[in-house]
């Protein structure tokens, strides 16, 4: 057996004291920025618990540009044969920890009473712009498909890749002026914008307002998906998935 080296043994035990460091920080970290979520998310329940509604403008208000980012065609071919025959074949399934599992046409969700508003959209990216959009309440579809009494967070899946998470309550999912809309400023949405249908969720900052949605899937916990984080955002960006505003 060959002999190790006093320097060897110090550099090695240096090393390995390093990573175990570096993991103990990083888990605390996670723990840190789980924290933070919370409080961010009991902050802004607090803060906005006497005003149910986000603002809503009027036609004079609306922007005459609303910047398209983020993807603004989908190149899957499943969405391009979908947009091709103009989303006539296109079904949204809403499932997970539901009684009744349904699968809605564009046709169906525009038969459900609709409603239309008048919102501002806070991008992130430093920017907003107001449009006005046509849609279902979520609320409407999610009680047709009966939540199961251990469902508590409505994830929802995009063409592009991307995919969320909200609260089933009044705060997110079941909010008035939370909308699958499938309309935008008195036209069909249009395809950078989301078509056939996009998410409205008007108290949450504009990467919450998911565009291409195909699928929704109800679960107990948003920790269950991806990488547990709550988000396609927080997995792939490390970035803090609450947007609460």
């Amino acid at each position: 057996m060959s002999k190790i080296s006093r320097r060897k043994l110090i550099v090695g035990g240096v090393s390995a004291g390093g990573l175990l460091l570096a993991g103990t920080a990083s888990k605390y970290s996670n723990e840190l920025h789980r924290v933070g979520e919370d409080l961010s998310r009991v902050t802004h329940r607090f803060l906005l618990r006497n005003n149910p509604l986000a603002r809503e403008f009027t036609t004079r208000e609306i922007s005459k540009n609303f910047p398209a980012i983020g993807t603004t065609m989908p190149e899957s071919e499943i969405y391009q044969r979908l947009l091709h025959g103009r989303f006539a074949d296109w079904r949204l399934p809403v499932g997970g920890l539901v009684d009744k599992p349904m699968s809605f046409s564009l046709a169906d969700l525009q038969s459900l009473p609709a409603r239309t508003q008048i919102t501002a959209h806070s991008c992130e990216r430093g920017w907003t712009a107001i449009a006005q959009w046509t849609g279902v309440q979520l609320s409407r579809v999610l009680e047709l498909v009966k939540p199961q009494p251990t469902a508590r967070w409505v994830a929802i899946h995009c063409a592009d890749g991307w995919w969320d998470s909200y609260s089933l309550d009044h705060f997110e999912a079941l909010h008035p002026q939370t909308l699958l809309a499938y309309g935008m400023n008195g036209s069909d949405l249009p395809v950078a914008h989301g078509a056939p249908v996009r998410l409205r969720v008007e108290r949450q900052l504009g990467w919450k307002s998911l565009k291409y949605v195909d699928r929704i899937e109800l679960v107990d916990h948003y920790r269950r998906l991806g990488d547990g984080k709550g988000s396609f955002v927080a997995d792939e960006y490390d970035f803090q998935w609450y947007g609460g505003v």
